[in-house]
């Protein structure tokens, strides 16, 4: 009777992580899920919020480049 015991253990203990592994690495149980965490972390790109990173980015540009062209011609005066 122990070793009938003993050999159900291992079974278990054997089965039990590579059954956890199988299952795991199933696309089909995840796919739903990471598709749709992925939306919510990087959501589609919108044409409005597209344009106003582009003119956000450009008015950064154009800032520097006066900040720039200012701290070059103080530095030309002295």
């Amino acid at each position: 009777m122990g070793v009938k015991i003993e050999v159900f253990r291992m079974m278990l203990y054997l089965s039990f992580p590579v059954t956890m592994f199988w299952i795991s690495n199933q696309a089909e149980y995840f796919e739903e899920y990471i598709i749709k965490r992925k939306r919510e972390i990087f959501p589609p790109d919108e044409e409005v919020q597209r344009k106003e990173l582009e003119n956000f980015k450009e008015r950064m540009r154009v800032r520097k480049e006066q900040r720039i062209l200012k701290n070059f011609s103080e530095e030309s005066e002295n």
